[in-house]
């Protein structure tokens, strides 16, 4: 069966397409049909209930375009394929309709129920387990219904032994690789000109967490990520950054901190603020962690 659907833009293309023509390809093993685009439409070929059911998918994804909300490679994804596929891009799928990413491990429910439930939530555990990406989600949800007023996104500017001060090319050029995660977590859920339009309307705000300094940041979802490479003093800063109306989320792995020495902010925090009111901590563990089962093998390899 052969079939053709109009494209209005290539800014629709690519959005049908997917990084890399991702969607085409998972089109073409998953449902045996094959996708091109040629001459402003889409052509799709294959057995007929399969392109008879993508065909309709991918006019829900067309229509959300329209709708003037370019939805991310991860709804889109979901849109089209459903639940399935290996674990990590399942974890990190999103629904259409704007809400929270489903939790896949009872630690993601107590973490997206902690968020909810206080203005402050303290996360560690392990690469992999969702912290990031659905502290990034609830902030997108926060922001869309009118809760919080500004994204700000930070993390500390020193990771892996390197020091910006010995890292080659401007500023800019020195932090944007630490600030990248971040990026790569509002533009899986918002798509890029979704992004482009909240930074240009300065409603997101991804910086070191240098730069929080002297601040007072309300009606605002902040998270600080990789919290394990701060210190205390830097941690109590963060913290009492936090105006009226504000939530903040802090993430972090315990075992892969890089700090030359003393003890980590995100574990003085745990130890200082558990059980005080307003305050919720979540421990993630080996089991919730949502990349290929190798990283898995590889995090209980590496335990103490």
């Amino acid at each position: 069966m052969e079939t053709r659907l109009p494209l209005l833009s290539l800014e629709e293309q690519r959005c049908l397409f997917g990084p890399y023509d991702r969607h085409v390809k998972q089109a073409s093993r998953r449902l045996g049909v094959r996708m091109s685009a040629r001459d402003g439409s889409l052509r799709l070929t294959g057995p007929d209930d399969a392109v008879a059911i993508l065909g309709e998918r991918i006019e829900a994804v067309l229509a959300a375009c329209r709708a003037g909300g370019e939805p991310g490679p991860a709804e889109v994804e979901e849109i089209l394929f459903g639940a399935g596929g290996d674990q990590e891009a399942a974890a990190r799928r999103a629904p259409a309709a704007g809400g929270l990413p489903a939790a896949r491990t009872a630690a993601q429910r107590a973490y997206l129920d902690a968020i909810a439930a206080n203005d402050l939530v303290l996360a560690a555990g392990p690469a992999g387990t969702g912290k990031t990406f659905l502290a990034v989600a609830a902030a997108v949800r926060e922001l869309r219904g009118g809760r919080v007023q500004r994204l700000v996104l930070t993390r500390p500017a020193v990771e892996a032994g390197e020091r910006l001060g010995f890292l080659p090319g401007d500023f800019e050029a020195k932090v944007n690789p630490y600030l990248r995660p971040l990026y790569d977590a509002l533009r899986e859920l918002i798509g890029p000109t979704g992004l482009r339009r909240l930074r240009s309307l300065d409603l997101v705000e991804i910086a070191p967490l240098a730069f929080m300094r002297g601040r007072t940041l309300a009606r605002s979802f902040i998270i600080l990520d990789e919290a394990q490479n701060c210190t205390p003093g830097q941690m109590k800063m963060f913290l009492t950054r936090l105006g009226q109306g504000s939530k903040a989320v802090v993430t972090g792995d315990l075992s892969q901190t890089d700090l030359v020495a003393g003890r980590s902010g995100l574990q003085e925090a745990i130890s200082r603020l558990e059980g005080v009111a307003g305050v919720g901590v979540v421990r993630f563990g080996n089991e919730d962690i949502q990349r290929s089962d190798l990283v898995q093998r590889v995090v209980e390899a590496w335990r103490d």
